[in-house]
């Protein structure tokens, strides 16, 4: 695969590894336990009680849940901080009103055509956790044109104060919106999670040793419902990855003078 194809799926590619490791953990651990030695083995712990799996199933089951929870709040920050973008620029362009037709849109060209890099050029790149110097030109510019001396005669210094905090707000927002796009997979915790699993799968192995069969089923069931369960909550790693991608819908809308 390309890299740039990797860059911008790589959260799938760790999701195909989650599933197929935790069932590949889950066939070597059947094997084992078909295996005339290896079982031998293993049915030396018979008698461990059911309810143990409870256990290390619980903490399995709360790290995977606190993984999920990291994740999904990336999102919505996401979301949050792009409603907060498209938002700091209508509010400038609102602003702006009180000036004379030349000013009020250069201001206002100067707003569209931050949205317009944000949404056109930028977007496609956060999915590869890069930004667009371009981007940030024009963000810089919006800042030189609203921070004019004349403006604050023209409109009050209160007024051009509130202009000057929204394109804070911009600036701040376009920070967040890249620093979440920028989110890493954290591997201690991926691994401290796969480790959970194997034992979880390991103590129903143990608990189920008498009984080939209710032990199969049972060290599948557990995979059927842990590897989906993981692989999904790696998918949305990135905010800005595929499927659950947040949308440059409201700076299209600025864009576009909406």
């Amino acid at each position: 695969m390309a890299a740039w194809d990797w860059a911008a799926w790589d959260h799938w590619g760790l999701a195909g590894i989650a599933l197929i490791g935790t069932f590949a953990a889950s066939a070597v651990l059947i094997g084992r336990l078909r295996d005339p030695e290896h079982g031998a083995r293993l049915r030396v712990y018979a008698g461990v009680a059911p309810p143990f799996i409870n256990i290390v199933g619980v903490l399995f089951a709360l790290t995977l849940a606190f993984l999920g929870n990291d994740t999904w709040n990336a999102h919505d920050r996401a979301v949050d901080a792009v409603t907060r973008e498209a938002d700091g620029l209508r509010s400038l362009v609102a602003l702006a009103q009180g000036l004379d037709d030349a000013r009020r849109d250069e201001i206002a060209t100067a707003a569209r055509a931050y949205a317009a890099s944000a949404s056109q050029t930028e977007w496609p790149l956060l999915a590869r956790r890069r930004s667009s110097p371009e981007t940030a030109a024009t963000l810089d510019h919006l800042l030189a044109v609203v921070a004019a001396r004349d403006l604050s005669e023209r409109l009050g210094p209160a007024v051009h104060a509130r202009m000057l905090e929204e394109v804070a707000t911009v600036r701040e927002a376009r920070a967040r919106r890249v620093s979440l796009s920028q989110t890493h997979v954290n591997p201690l915790k991926w691994l401290g999670m796969a480790f959970l699993g194997f034992v979880t799968m390991l103590s129903v192995a143990i608990v189920h040793v008498e009984n080939d069969r209710a032990a199969f089923a049972a060290i599948l069931l557990f995979a059927a419902a842990a590897a989906p369960t993981a692989a999904i909550v790696l998918m949305q790693g990135n905010p800005f990855q595929q499927p659950t991608s947040v949308t440059a819908a409201p700076l299209v809308e600025v864009a576009g003078g909406r």
